[in-house]
């Protein structure tokens, strides 16, 4: 058994941008599995032309292309995102920034701290067998789990569900909210070598 991987902060001044590094790994990804650039943008129903500029870092996609982008690879977020403590990404409603990443002989681990927005509902696709989210309401109340099945969480309290099928993130009451994800994914994740 290995011991875990942490997330790292990128070093100051060295760190290639975080639009860089992602483009990067999409590239990697995908050719890994034979994909062309439009296979791998029909799949994940994002444009042709729009992963073109991410894997070339010229584009900073949102929380919802880059979700769509990994869980059509099979792949943690954390990982497009180079396992980078403190990489925030967006989409309307919802910002997630990756606390820590930690990977053991079987599990990938990711935490994130995840502001929503009030009056925006935040929907996430499958993220495929054995994926695992528990989430802590930090301030706010939130309504969240596998779309159909949601529950109403209160500030302290936790939820959990398997994320093998689409999922919903929400504030309540007309206020913002923050929560921690942890997001379990099963060892038998295929990883991309790494760029």
């Amino acid at each position: 058994m290995t011991g875990p991987r942490r997330a790292d902060p990128a070093p100051a001044g060295e760190a290639q941008p975080l639009a860089g590094v992602i483009g990067e790994r999409l590239r990697s990804a995908r050719t890994a599995r034979g994909w062309s650039v439009g296979a791998l943008a029909t799949a994940a129903g994002v444009g042709k032309g729009s992963l073109s500029e991410i894997e070339n870092g010229t584009r900073n996609p949102t929380l919802g292309t880059l979700y769509a982008l990994a869980n059509t690879l099979g792949l943690p977020l954390s990982w497009l995102l180079a396992e980078r403590a403190g990489a925030q990404v967006s989409s309307p409603g919802i910002t997630a920034r990756l606390l820590d990443t930690s990977t053991v002989a079987d599990a990938t681990v990711e935490v994130y701290a995840i502001a929503l927005s009030p009056g925006e509902r935040h929907v996430s696709g499958a993220h495929g067998p054995g994926v695992v989210e528990h989430l802590l309401v930090v301030d706010g109340r939130v309504s969240a789990g596998v779309r159909g099945a949601e529950v109403d969480v209160d500030t302290g309290a936790s939820t959990t569900w398997v994320s093998d099928d689409t999922h919903t993130y929400r504030a309540l009451d007309g206020r913002p909210a923050d929560v921690v994800l942890v997001i379990r994914w099963p060892a038998t994740v295929d990883h991309p070598p790494t760029p």
